[in-house]
Order: structure tokens, then C-alpha cells, then sequence
């Protein structure tokens, strides 16, 4: 095994920045613990099977461990590998299913399958096919209606609700920081990879400081099955809603018991595809998406949706750093901010942006994408070392548009794939959400105003700290 890039320092775990799909399963197995033995050695067979040899030369197969979603750590092996990825209900095999029974079915037991689709997905497939971003959204819608996806909508309008909320959090925050200082500096929400970690690697002590916001994903499930099911006069659990994400680990999102309808007995987001899965649904229907004829987008109001695509300035994550110093320079300090100067510090992936007046910092962010630099982060925390109010944490090297569920190429043409990629995804008009009037107005319909007991319930969430496994017992995974 390779040495870890991790300095002794640094390595608070196992744990590395994600390699790529090619990288095999982990394959747990279950080791049972016997008083008074020394440890045996583990053998793996040719046939990948395991075996527990002994000091006497005996040799023992191992039973595998069964691995559920739930308690995955999200750690680039099985869950970001697509050949081994163990999961039935989130695969693009199941929507297959859903949408064959509908076929067949009555009336009353078809489902009505609702699709969202990434704004990272959507530049990961406009690269792929060398087209628009507005292209690639009308054939994508196209191409799912013709499978008998009944409405396409944009996961970018969710986000409008995750930035505003993570506005109105921080400055609440800020302003709490000398009674609540546990829960300070703000970490950001929107990354399950970084969120999973959090939770099963540092527990309490990292959880206060994460933004209980949803991200666009869970906000987007929380619209669908709750305010357009009441618009379309279905039941949530006669929705089926499907997400299609840069991002194996948005599959590990979907399935938190948080975001569980448990009076609908029914899940927010049903099933989670990545882009990766949507190339392979378009090569087995024969498709390439440059051939699609083109169809109108669909929006979440009985209105037609202006044909021109918006997105969110700050880069290919979500922009949070960004909208959230802009948002509190002006309400804390009452200053406008036009322009973000980013200091980059030991790697591209580690950056800050400073606001000062009169030689006094005022607010200092920073963004840190990749587990080496989330380790780098974690450390300054656990010291009392950590100089910044806000943090953009995204477990991937790159952010989002460079997912693990992105398509991919080769290692000597990765690089210009994912620069084109970029300048796709920024292509697009950029809008401040403050300005969006279908956001301002859900406010008012959907959720009664900003702040309150319903806004909470569906725009945030909350984190489990989950003990440590010992390795003596056996796992479930």
C-alpha cells in the first residue's frame, strides 16, 4: 500500500481524498475477537475470498460483513466506486422499475416521477456532448419525459432557499459567538461526504459548528414531497423523486432518517443517480444527448419557466462562502462588497478572503476542499487555532464539479475535461437570491414568512455523533 500523502502530524485517521471509481470496495469482513489468542493473520484468496490463518496454519474463511447505507463513512472505497457500489434503491436500475410498473399499473398505483437535476450534473454532460448549458437541460428533459418522467425540474432554485438560510444563520450566529462559542466558527452544510466524516470520525465536538441548513438536495425533497404534492393533489408517497447529483455520497444524504416522511412513509428524494448514471441510461437507450430534440423546462409554478437557465456566483459548489461575507459585510457591518479577493494559502484548495476597516479584521473565510485540507481545518479547530468565522467545507479536490459521480476521462485529459466542465457551469447568468421573486414568494406560500417553525422544519436538520466501531466486534456495515 502507498504511503498516505498525510504528514504524521496530520493524520487524524485513515481517511484520503477521493482517488476515482477505479478504486475496489474495502469488502469488510467480520473478525471475531478470542480471549486469550494471538492475532491471527488475514489472507485474501485469489477469488477475492478472506481467510483467517492461524499460528497453528489452520486456515478459516471469513463471512463477509453486510453493508448497509447508513453506516457507510463515505470513504472514496465502495460507495464512490461505481463497480462496486451496493446499493439497490439508489440506482438508475430502479427508476427503470418505477417507471416499467407505471407502464403496466392502474391509474391509482402509478407514481408520479418527479426528476432534479443538478446544476454540476447538467455542466459534467454539456462538456461530455460539447454543448450549451441550456441545450443540454431541454434535451435531458427530452429525453427523461420519453422514459416517462412526468416533470424535470432544476435543483438551482432549491439552492436559492439553502443560501438565504445559510445567510440568516451565520449573522444569528455571529452575533451569539461569546454565548455560544461551542458552536463557532460555522461550518458549512452542503457536503454529505464531509458531513458522514463529521459525524463518524469527530462526533461532538465538530457538530456544533456545522450549519444545520439543508442543502439544495434535501431542500428540493422537502419542496417536492410537501408543496408540489399538495399543488399536484397527490400524496407524498405518490411521488417518486429522483436526484441526479455529481456525488455518490448525495445517495448516503437521501437515505438519513432526517429527511424520512414518516407519516407519508415515504423518503424526500426517493433515489439519488449520478451523472455518471445518466451517460449510462442515454448508452443504453442507444441515445447521445446531441441528437435529442430539445423540450420545454418545467418549474414548480403553473407558469412557463423563462427558457434562459440561472445559477449562483462563487464558484462550482454552491457559492456559499461567497453570498454568505457579501450577506454579512452588509447587514453586520453595512458594508457593500462588490468584488471577493481569494488569497490562496498552501494549495488551490485552501483559500480565504478577509474583510478588514481601518486595519481591523472585520470577517476572514475560507474555503477548504479535500479531506487533506478538512484535516488541516479540524486540527486548527481542535487547537483554538482557527482564525475564520465561516468555512466552505466540500469533501472533494475541486468542489462539486469535480464529484466523484462526474464523468470522467482519462488521467492525461481529466485536467482540460474539468476546466471545461468549469467554464460551462459559469456560463450561466448568474442571480442573487435575495432578487428571486418565486423564492420570496414560497416563503410566504409554502412556508408562511422566513423563520418560522415550518421554515425550520423543512430548510434545516440536524447531526448524530456515532461512536467509533471497535474492531474487535463484528461489523454491520
Amino acid at each position: 500500500m502507498a504511503a498516505s500523502p498525510f504528514s504524521g502530524v496530520l493524520q487524524l485517521t485513515d481517511l484520503d481524498d477521493f482517488i476515482g471509481p477505479s478504486q475496489d470496495c474495502i469488502k469488510p469482513i467480520k473478525v471475531e475477537k478470542k480471549t486469550g489468542k494471538a492475532a491471527a493473520k488475514i489472507k485474501i484468496d485469489d477469488d477475492g475470498s478472506y481467510f483467517q490463518v492461524n499460528q497453528d496454519g489452520g486456515a478459516e474463511k471469513l463471512e463477509k460483513a453486510k453493508i448497509t447505507l447508513n453506516d457507510c463513512l463515505a470513504c472514496s472505497g465502495c460507495i464512490t466506486s461505481a463497480e462496486s457500489v451496493l446499493i439497490t434503491q439508489q440506482s438508475h436500475e430502479e427508476l427503470y422499475k418505477v417507471l416499467k410498473h407505471n407502464q403496466t399499473a392502474e391509474s391509482e398505483q402509478q407514481k408520479l416521477v418527479v426528476l432534479s437535476v443538478s446544476p454540476q450534473s447538467r455542466a459534467s454532460l454539456a462538456a461530455n456532448f460539447h454543448l450549451s448549458i441550456e441545450d443540454t437541460a431541454k434535451k435531458l428533459t427530452a429525453f427523461f419525459k420519453k422514459l416517462g418522467v412526468h416533470y424535470v425540474f432544476d435543483t438551482t432554485f432549491a439552492r436559492n432557499f439553502s443560501l438565504l438560510e445559510s445567510q440568516r444563520e451565520f449573522v444569528q450566529r455571529f452575533r451569539r459567538q461569546n454565548e455560544e462559542k461551542e458552536a463557532w466558527p460555522m461550518l458549512a452544510s452542503a457536503c454529505p461526504g464531509w458531513i458522514c466524516y463529521a459525524e463518524k470520525t469527530h462526533g461532538q465536538f465538530i457538530l456544533p459548528h456545522i450549519s444545520t441548513t439543508r442543502s439544495p438536495q434535501q431542500v428540493m425533497g422537502a419542496l417536492i414531497k410537501d408543496y408540489f404534492a399538495k399543488q399536484q393533489n397527490v400524496l407524498p408517497d405518490r411521488i417518486y423523486h429522483v436526484s441526479v447529483m455529481p456525488c455518490y455520497d448525495k445517495k448516503l444524504e437521501a437515505s438519513r432518517p432526517d429527511f424520512f416522511i414518516k407519516e407519508s412513509d415515504t423518503r424526500e428524494v426517493d433515489c439519488v443517480i449520478t451523472t455518471g448514471e445518466v451517460l449510462r441510461m442515454l448508452e443504453e437507450e442507444g441515445v447521445s444527448l446531441s441528437d435529442v430534440a430539445p423540450a420545454s423546462l418545467d418549474s414548480i409554478f403553473n407558469v412557463a419557466l423563462e427558457q434562459q437557465l440561472q445559477s449562483h456566483s462563487g464558484g462550482g459548489s454552491g457559492g456559499y462562502l461567497e453570498h454568505i461575507f457579501r450577506h454579512a459585510a452588509k447587514e453586520l457591518f453595512a458594508i457593500q462588497v462588490d468584488e471577493l479577493k481569494y488569497k490562496p494559502l498552501k494549495n488551490k484548495d485552501f483559500q480565504e478572503v478577509t474583510l478588514e476597516q481601518d486595519g481591523k479584521v472585520l470577517l476572514q473565510f475560507a474555503l477548504a476542499y479535500g479531506f487533506r485540507n478538512i484535516q488541516n481545518l479540524v486540527q486548527k479547530l481542535k487547537r483554538g487555532k482557527c482564525p475564520y468565522h465561516y468555512v466552505e467545507v466540500m469533501a472533494c479536490p475541486s468542489g462539486c464539479l469535480n464529484g466523484g459521480g462526474q464523468i470522467r476521462a482519462d488521467a492525461e485529459a481529466s485536467k482540460d475535461l474539468l476546466q471545461r466542465v468549469e467554464m460551462l457551469y459559469d456560463s450561466v447568468q448568474t442571480e442573487i437570491p435575495e432578487q428571486n421573486s418565486a423564492t420570496a414568494e414560497l416563503y410566504e406560500q409554502w412556508l408562511n414568512r422566513p423563520g418560522s417553525e415550518k421554515a425550520e422544519k423543512m430548510l434545516h436538520t440536524e447531526y448524530h455523533a456515532v461512536e467509533k466501531m471497535n474492531t474487535g466486534f463484528s461489523i454491520k456495515w
